[in-house]
């Protein structure tokens, strides 16, 4: 387990578990303790995962004598309007994904940029700090498109562009958690600082832990 996306992949693992059917419906999971142990990660991190899941309708967290964290009577079916897709066209997209994103941001990060270009960049992650959560995946797009920019290649913002209005189709398709928004938020400001600071390589090692982050949680609803 990656430890920078222990929160997505904890919830990708218990996804995967409820979709195995190793639990059935109305069943009660282990202990935070035993799922922290089993899992590699933290008390904290399976509580925020559990939290997480809650909110979205797969699990039920009772309290009493009696109570527990349980499976979910009906699990929500996935949200949005968009086409389902297998796991090995999500694997193409994200694959596409971790290429040019991954390489944008190595090579804004080689570029000598200039006031504006700076600016612009910092702002972008400023605004997605402030977003309200219906205005979050237009933002973070903008982002990721101001990073493409800034690596001065302007055939790369197309394909940039392209692929995230693919990867939104699959995000609309899944819950926003207020957890990864807040991971996100941080890994957004990692990339750009080593950006704005010339660090190639912690941009690029910055923007693949952040894809993923995504692409965990979109396996995990998904798959």
């Amino acid at each position: 387990m990656r430890l920078g996306n222990a929160f997505e992949e904890t919830v990708e693992r218990l996804l995967s578990t409820i979709r195995l059917g190793v639990l059935r419906p109305g069943e009660s999971l282990p202990p935070e303790r035993e799922l922290a142990v089993r899992l590699g990660v933290s008390r904290d991190t399976v509580r925020d995962a559990i939290k997480s899941l809650s909110e979205a309708g797969f699990l039920v967290s009772r309290r009493g004598r009696y109570g527990g964290t349980f499976l979910a009577e009906r699990l929500p079916a996935p949200t949005g309007d968009g086409p389902g897709a297998t796991r090995a066209e999500i694997d193409d997209l994200l694959r596409l994904r971790e290429i040019l994103e991954v390489g944008a941001a190595r090579m804004a990060a080689g570029r000598v940029l200039e006031g504006a270009d700076r600016e612009q960049l910092w702002s972008r992650v400023e605004d997605l700090r402030a977003a309200a959560a219906e205005d979050y995946r237009r933002l973070d797009s903008r982002l990721h498109l101001a990073i493409a920019e800034a690596a001065g290649s302007p055939s790369l913002v197309p394909l940039v562009a392209e692929n995230r209005m693919r990867v939104n189709a699959l995000l609309d398709r899944i819950p926003l958690l207020a957890r990864n928004i807040a991971h996100s938020d941080e890994q957004h400001e990692v990339v750009v600082l080593a950006i704005l600071g010339g660090d190639a390589e912690r941009a690029a090692e910055a923007m693949l832990a952040h894809l993923s982050g995504s692409a965990a949680l979109l396996h995990g609803f998904l798959d």
